[in-house]
């Protein structure tokens, strides 16, 4: 059987590599013996083969933070799913071809939903809708405002935001971005720049903005509470810059802006498994009816995991990179 492994922290692409191990045992009686079906590349595993990110785990390491598998056999406890059962990976270490997993681990995916759409459902579309709903009590027409607009997280914001009818502000860092943007639903596409605030309180008729998500920190984190009004919440999910997020002491003090954190697993983990179904079942059906749809750019197989990962770390791509490692999806 086949893993993907690395033995040392780095760039993705140079210290992953896919390797031999022994099959797994047979799954005990709360377990399942899944065949692993698909997988994207997240940022967040990114981070974590290069050690960048909130856990470092004890090396060597298997990275995987999401997938969808098929159910090989169950234990006699295991009663939610059954073999050949499409289920959501609900634990990590999944860049493999098949694992043993708590049944707790794995919700049932209906059937006939987009494989390759399903693989991608625990991460960035549970982020976007919770950061939605968990912060403010926003209602139809309302406005958000986001950075890295372009992101995974970014567009099943949009995609969300606009069937709740909820409308978008979008920050982007290039001109190129706006279009195809707009054409997927955002309101209001703006390239960031020192006098952002003016410009989108011009883009938004001067619209009252409750809610900022934010996944880059730094300094744009204070342009985007500049474009909140008075007593606004910023949601800060994520450290592209690599910096501190920067609020002035005027946001805060005088204005009352509220900085905060989202963190999926706190949330996942504060969880029932009747909530995390709930959840998934409304993603799932987001999906179902195309609501919600990420593109896609490559899929590769797991003995081509260096390029895989390589492609997943360019700056400029127009969808994610999956790796299938028992054969195409």
């Amino acid at each position: 059987m086949k893993v993907v492994r690395f033995s040392d922290f780095g760039p993705p692409h140079e210290v992953c590599e896919c390797v031999d191990v022994d099959e797994p045992d047979a799954p005990g009686a709360d377990e399942a013996l899944v065949e692993v079906v698909c997988f994207p590349i997240n940022p967040v595993d990114m981070l974590s083969i290069a050690g960048e990110y909130a856990v470092r785990p004890p090396l060597p390491a298997n990275p995987g933070s999401e997938g969808v598998a098929r159910v090989v056999t169950a234990g006699a406890e295991v009663t939610h799913v059954k073999p050949g059962d499409l289920v959501l990976l609900l634990g990590r270490e999944n860049w493999m071809q098949r694992k043993v997993v708590k049944g707790a681990e794995l919700l049932k995916l209906p059937e006939g939903i987009d494989v390759r759409q399903a693989a991608m459902l625990k991460i960035n579309p549970a982020t976007a809708l919770l950061m939605l709903e968990r912060y403010v009590d926003l209602k139809a027409g309302d406005w958000v405002i986001q950075d890295a607009a372009n992101s995974g997280v970014g567009l099943n914001l949009i995609r969300i935001a606009r069937d709740k009818g909820l409308r978008t502000v979008n920050v982007v860092r290039r001109e190129s971005l706006i279009a195809p943007l707009m054409e997927i639903g955002a309101d209001v596409v703006v390239v960031d720049g020192p006098d952002l605030a003016d410009r989108v309180r011009t883009a938004t008729l001067g619209g009252d903005i409750r809610l900022a998500v934010d996944a880059i920190a730094g300094p744009i984190c204070n342009r985007l509470a500049d474009c909140l009004g008075e007593g606004g919440v910023m949601v800060n999910y994520g450290l592209l810059s690599g910096k501190p997020c920067e609020v002035s002491p005027f946001n805060v003090t005088f204005r009352g802006i509220v900085l905060t954190g989202f963190w999926l697993v706190k949330h996942l983990g504060a969880m029932s498994l009747a909530e995390k179904e709930a959840l998934y079942a409304d993603l799932g059906g987001r999906v179902a009816s195309g609501a919600l749809h990420v593109d896609v750019e490559a899929v590769y197989g797991m003995d081509d995991i260096r390029n895989a990962l390589a492609h997943a770390g360019r700056e400029a791509r127009s969808g994610k990179i999956l790796v299938a490692p028992n054969g195409p999806v």
